[in-house]
């Protein structure tokens, strides 16, 4: 079993993003290795400039996984998996995060703000962080995802 207090996660947000990102900071707490990678208010900002170095450290395997979170989830989720090592799921839904882990070993969960309370938000992570891959047939398909 997967202990979430034994992971180094990476985690980052735009400014739509950023209540969640400081909440799930808080509800991640015990992690071993925890580095937020801003935004650090919640004035105006560029998601790629946030998205990219969480990807760039779950790629460079600094981290285990990456959290990103912003209004839709779409332009971090679209931004991160422009990065060769990343398999970046939008997540609304446990069943979405424990499908992104089982058959697709996504490293990083995006979460989309606007969309999901953030009691949700605490349960996808946990739900992602914990499910291990699958591997098997699966290992076959992701093997083939990168260009």
């Amino acid at each position: 079993m997967v202990l979430i207090s034994d992971l180094k996660i990476a985690i980052g947000a735009d400014h739509a993003g950023f209540t969640y990102k400081e909440e799930l900071i808080k509800f991640l707490s015990d992690c071993k290795k925890l580095k937020d990678f801003g935004t650090y208010s919640p004035a105006s900002v560029d998601y790629p400039d946030f998205a990219h170095p969480v990807a760039t450290a779950v790629e460079n395997k600094e981290f285990d996984f990456g959290i990103l979170v912003c209004g839709s989830a779409n332009g971090v989720a679209i931004t991160a998996n422009k990065h060769q090592g990343i398999r970046a799921a939008i997540c609304w839904d446990l069943e979405l995060a424990s499908m992104a882990r089982l058959h697709n070993n996504a490293n990083i969960v995006c979460i989309p703000e606007r969309f999901i309370t953030i009691e949700s938000a605490k349960a996808i992570v946990e739900i992602f962080l914990t499910t291990p891959f699958e591997g098997g047939r699966h290992a076959t398909r992701v093997n083939k995802m990168s260009c």
